[in-house]
């Protein structure tokens, strides 16, 4: 076991793939000197050259358009988004024509193309440089969206998404790149589609994804002090995502939380909550309860953002509201 770097562990996925398989290509602004805006692509350039690792211009539709070209004509490319924010410019590329290429050709035309991504707030970048739009993709027929929270799935996410025949958008909290986990030396690539479940718990299940996992975990761990029991579901791929292993915890548990940075309004946990109020609602007894930033953009002042985004009080406020009345802070 040895500490590792949730970037450092990007960067070795992206090593890995491009050393086993001479199709995978990365592209992207600054991402050949400077190794991206996080450093994540460092390195790189000197061992594959600059035929696989293409700087780019300032132009993401640009760089999504060449993705999709690329692939058609049997690469693998992997392109860098500096800014989740700056994904909007890669609309067209993605869900017009990535999405929708397998099911408009019958199957027969296959685009493994990755757009890797910062997300998330934590910096003070400010409203145009900190949100969290994976609803939005993962909404669209044909988009896989991923979205890790620590330094192995970090490395075995990518890895799948790379290996992947169809496009994927792997989302990457950028407050989570300098902070390192124990990870084994021989760091395994994991599907994706299946969560993992981080904490075994009997009394409340939280279902969350990227940094807002740790949110639960440190909640979780509050809340064992007075004798909850939570269990803590890392999706880690947000669509497809794994109603199987969310359900078989709420048949245990009875009681739902979703905990997500982005605007709780129209998110990924609206679906969640949706989905297992139908095929889960005689597991229920309790409501499902979810947490996520308020409705407005992302403030730039480091306390209102601070504010801003949720907390693991809000975390241990929501378990206890979804265990009823008698697990409240007054009883």
């Amino acid at each position: 076991m040895a500490d590792l770097r949730y970037g450092a562990a990007l960067n070795r996925a992206l090593a890995d793939a491009m050393a086993e398989d001479g199709d995978v290509i990365v592209m992207g602004e600054d991402i050949a000197g400077a190794g991206g805006s996080f450093g994540v692509t460092r390195g790189l350039l000197d061992r594959f050259g600059a035929g696989r690792v293409i700087d780019t211009p300032i132009s993401e539709a640009t760089i999504a358009g060449a993705a999709v070209g690329a692939a058609m004509g049997g690469l693998k490319p992997v392109f860098e988004i500096m800014f989740m924010d700056f994904a909007t410019l890669t609309m067209d590329a993605m869900v017009n024509q990535a999405a929708k290429a397998r099911f408009m050709f019958g199957g027969q035309c296959s685009l493994p193309i990755v757009l890797r991504t910062p997300h998330g707030g934590g910096l003070s970048a400010g409203p145009q440089h900190s949100q969290c739009l994976e609803a939005w993709f993962a909404h669209v027929p044909g988009l896989k969206v991923v979205c890790p929270s620590d330094a192995a799935s970090a490395y075995g996410l990518l890895r799948g998404a790379i290996a992947d025949p169809d496009p994927v958008v792997f989302v990457e909290h950028k407050g989570l790149y300098a902070r390192k986990w124990d990870a084994p030396d021989d760091l395994a690539v994991l599907p994706l589609g299946q969560a993992a479940v981080l904490r075994d718990g009997r009394d409340a299940t939280v279902v969350c994804y990227g940094a807002a996992v740790h949110l639960a975990l440190a909640a979780a761990d509050g809340l064992a002090a007075e004798g909850t029991s939570v269990e803590v579901i890392d999706l880690r791929t947000i669509q497809p995502w794994d109603e199987a292993t969310v359900l078989a915890s709420l048949a245990r548990t009875h009681r739902l939380v979703i905990v997500h940075e982005a605007v709780e309004a129209f998110g990924v946990g609206a679906e969640i909550a949706a989905r297992m109020a139908d095929v889960g609602f005689d597991e229920l007894d309790g409501p499902i309860v979810r947490v996520g930033a308020p409705f407005m953009p992302v403030p730039f002042a480091k306390g209102l953002e601070a504010a801003y985004q949720p907390s693991a009080a809000q975390v241990v406020a929501a378990i206890r509201k979804a265990m009823g009345r008698e697990f409240s802070q007054e009883a």
